[in-house]
């Protein structure tokens, strides 16, 4: 960063969901990392969980409109940056309560934006590229993205769909992600081509990937049988995941919610319910493996980093992000997604070879320490400020 401002002032945007989850953790351990380089950070935190489902036509459609275009927020974020006079805004997630607006209030005042892409919300109104079981990209593109309003895709709803799929068309055709937003983080390389195939710029997107600090430590006790840790529900590959239980692999132990729970209940695996967070890095210190079958486009889960963190290798479905993410041979075991009997053998392989899956425990470990950590996670998100503000300035 030679010859550029230091950053000093950072703007954090954000919506919570209503169901926390990990990209909320993301956006508060951020928030930890920078103050601790002593950067001052000033939050605008809206939340999901304040919106209210009308009761009539005319309340839902001001839900509707607001999810569009949101003046409260702007206002909000025009106030905050009057006060902490940033030199960069953050933006995490927009959706529904602030809306872009909020990237538009920040240009208005002259203040550049970055933002974090935790999900596929730029070129999918569901955000999942996820539809009917299977990965899906009919969205990815089109300047209308109608194939979402017609499957229905937000929550089963074609109106709800209707909203999220006006969102994106009428802020592209406005240009707002254009002109409000200066640099996007993708998480992983895979997600950075979904949003250049979907339209957004190659040269304004760089790759940062999630980070877990406090470093939570590296197992050192005996390990045992392959471990699931998330929610329990469809594109996660529960099922799949069930499937190669029964043919009986070894010891297979869930860890997680959702509204697959009684499916797993049912089943060959230990299902052991949701956990505490420092209960869940103990199961993974004790396990040989940690098993992600998704079959959707996984994000960057926080699991993998966790996972990396105690030194636990991953049997992950050769999928998405997850295939560039978890190196087959090396740092875990790739199979087929919605395989099961190849699910199956993974981990039967695992659990008869421990050594290989200690070995490869250890090459896991020392990707968490290069790549994965807090200190390599602020030198990248400082260096995007300072090449947005610089630009500004410029």
């Amino acid at each position: 960063m030679t010859g550029r401002a230091p950053i000093q002032r950072v703007l954090q945007i954000h919506t919570r969901y209503r169901q926390a989850g990990g990209e909320d953790r993301v956006v508060e351990a951020e928030r930890q990392l920078l103050e601790r380089a002593g950067i001052a950070v000033q939050q605008v935190i809206f939340d999901n969980a304040d919106l209210r489902e009308s009761q009539s036509l005319a309340g839902d459609l001001r839900l509707a409109v607001s999810a569009i275009s949101s003046r409260a927020a702007a206002r909000r974020v025009r106030a905050a940056v009057a006060a902490h006079r940033p030199q960069v805004v953050h933006v995490h997630n927009t959706f529904p309560s602030a809306s872009p607006s909020v990237y538009t209030a920040s240009a208005v005042d002259g203040v550049p934006v970055v933002q974090t892409v935790h999900n596929y919300r730029f070129v999918c109104p569901s955000a999942t590229a996820f539809r009917d079981g299977h990965p899906c990209m009919d969205c990815v593109g089109r300047a209308i993205p109608l194939p979402a309003v017609v499957h229905a895709c937000v929550r089963g709803s074609r109106p709800q769909s209707a909203v999220a799929a006006m969102t994106l068309a009428v802020h592209r055709a406005r240009g707002t992600f254009r002109d409000g937003i200066a640099q996007y983080l993708a998480l992983t390389a895979f997600q950075r081509g979904l949003l250049v195939a979907g339209g957004y710029p190659a040269s304004r997107i760089r790759v940062v990937a999630n980070f877990v600090e406090p470093d939570p430590g590296e197992g050192t006790g005996p390990r045992a049988g392959v471990l699931y840790v998330g929610r329990l529900s469809i594109e996660k590959g529960i099922l799949p995941l069930l499937g190669a239980a029964a043919l009986g692999p070894g010891l297979v132990r869930i860890v997680g919610d959702g509204p697959l729970a009684p499916a797993v209940a049912a089943g060959r695996a230990i299902h052991a319910g949701k956990v505490a967070p420092q209960e869940v890095h103990t199961e993974m210190q004790r396990a040989l493996a940690l098993v992600l079958p998704s079959i959707w486009f996984e994000g960057f889960p926080l699991v993998v980093v966790e996972a990396y963190a105690a030194g636990t290798p991953i049997i992950a479905s050769r999928i998405g992000s997850l295939a560039e993410l978890v190196e087959d041979g090396v740092t875990g075991l790739l199979v087929e997604p919605s395989d099961p009997g190849a699910l199956a053998v993974a981990m039967r392989w695992a659990i008869d070879h421990p050594e290989e899956m200690h070995r490869m425990g250890r090459q896991a470990r020392a990707r968490y320490e290069e790549r994965y950590r807090g200190p390599t996670h602020l030198a990248a998100l400082l260096d995007a400020y300072a090449v947005v503000a610089a630009e500004h300035v410029a």
